[in-house]
């Protein structure tokens, strides 16, 4: 293992790291106190033969667009470019199809985020390794090998994009995979917070129908001593199964 020293102002902070234990963890340099500028780092995951590597974020923070961390599917060549991380979002599990996977940072010259911190783990051939949770979701199943199935929903207010059910099944290269990529939890647009002088509310679809089970709230705020006047301009609901309720901070509610 090789680390570069920080040197002068505008100099590169190169550090190498060779990693063969079967699991471990990997954190930018100064995680989470930020990381330097012109940071080159790059880190080497060797499993044994015939394993693969699972690898999962605990926390992400690089400047977004200028500060790139790349994942590599085996050696740091071109061919092999998985995905190129940046942001601050954090990303989903990584599972290499072979024994080995890279890992790039490269920062630029000016600001820097917390870093990253990642977890990675020598997986048997016969499993797919974790398929990651939603944000704003949920995930049932817990075991990820050959033949197991997870399955995916979303939480209150979101809508699932993908599929619902992935299973894991074998690939003509003797490994493993899922057969449907990792589904998101979108935002239906039920509900949330509006500000300003003037607004337009409308239930989910609008004018088509809205959805069953829709449970949306949505808080307009003013100024202190503004008044909100809330004019209908077109209202359908179930009689007597679907309720709108309005509420203000004085009065009681009308229904």
């Amino acid at each position: 293992m090789e680390v570069g020293e920080l040197g002068e102002l505008g100099e590169a902070q190169n550090c190498s790291y060779t990693l063969q234990s079967p699991n471990g963890t990997i954190e930018s340099p100064g995680y989470p106190y930020g990381y330097p500028n012109y940071a080159n780092c790059t880190w080497v995951i060797v499993a044994a033969e015939h394993n693969r590597i699972q690898l999962v974020f605990q926390g992400f923070a690089l400047e977004e667009d200028f500060d790139i961390l790349s994942v590599y599917d085996g050696p740091p060549s071109p061919g092999n470019l998985r995905t190129r991380l940046s942001g601050f979002q954090l990303p989903s599990p990584i599972v290499s199809t072979g024994s080995r996977l890279t890992l790039w940072l490269l920062s630029d010259y000016a600001v820097s985020g917390q870093g990253f911190k990642a977890v990675y783990e020598a997986l048997p051939s016969y499993t797919c390794g974790n398929p990651g949770q939603l944000l704003n979701g949920h995930q049932q199943g817990s075991t990820f090998n050959i033949g197991d199935k997870i399955r995916y929903s979303c939480s209150p207010g979101y809508v699932l994009e993908g599929h619902t059910t992935l299973s894991c099944l074998a690939t003509s290269a003797g490994t493993a995979a899922w057969d449907f990529p990792l589904p998101y939890c979108r935002d239906d647009g039920c509900g949330g917070t509006l500000r300003g002088q003037s607004g337009v509310i409308t239930t989910p679809n609008y004018p088509a129908e809205y959805n069953n089970n829709a449970d949306c709230t949505w808080t307009v705020l003013a100024e202190p001593g503004d008044t909100i006047a809330l004019v209908f301009s077109d209202f359908q609901l179930e009689n007597d199964y679907d309720l709108l309720e309005v509420s203000g901070t004085d009065g009681s509610s009308q229904w």
